[in-house]
């Protein structure tokens, strides 16, 4: 059991030290993205039914005044659940726009090492030259693999996002 626990170790060790600082960077971008993808999805299962139910009542509170006045509050509420709701979703974006030109970013590093092996001991040391194909390809892979997922929730995330806000616009009728 523990020999194969040490195996993958030593496997993800050796993977992160081809693919070169940069993967680093996108290993932690992912575990960001990972954050941000729970904690939107903690949020509309959890806690904006919570607040669902108080948007509900403050209406019905609201509702049986002057209809000119209950319309600027049900716009005021529906517009403080589309910010509540949309929070996180802004940087989730761009985390996972980033994560591909980070994976480009890697390649020209890589690369950059394949053509000082070149240049030191020409295209003889093909072990070294092989290292910065590794290290050009990895990061470029992962930071794939990072945004393809990521692209799913945001949009998944984004369209939960537009139900609930139905959802509540529904809720707070006029009549």
């Amino acid at each position: 059991m523990t020999d194969a626990l040490w195996w993958q170790l030593e496997s993800v060790r050796s993977f992160l030290h081809a693919g070169g600082p940069v993967l680093w960077v996108i290993i932690a971008l992912a575990a960001a993205i990972g954050f941000l993808i729970a904690e939107r999805y903690w949020y509309l299962l959890a806690v904006f039914p919570q607040q669902l139910k108080h948007y509900t009542r403050s209406w019905q509170r609201v509702r049986r005044q002057r209809e000119t006045l209950a319309r600027h509050q049900r716009s005021a509420l529906i517009s403080e659940a589309q910010i509540q709701l949309r929070h996180s979703l802004p940087l989730l974006k761009t985390l996972v726009a980033v994560c591909p030109l980070l994976g480009l970013l890697g390649t020209v590093t890589g690369m950059i090492e394949v053509f000082d092996v070149v240049a030191v001991s020409g295209t003889g040391n093909t072990r070294a030259m092989a290292s910065g194909i590794s290290r050009a390809t990895l990061p470029t892979m992962a930071g794939m693999v990072v945004a393809l997922p990521g692209l799913y929730f945001c949009l998944q995330l984004e369209q939960q996002v537009k139900r609930s806000v139905e959802t509540l616009g529904d809720r707070l009728r006029l009549q």
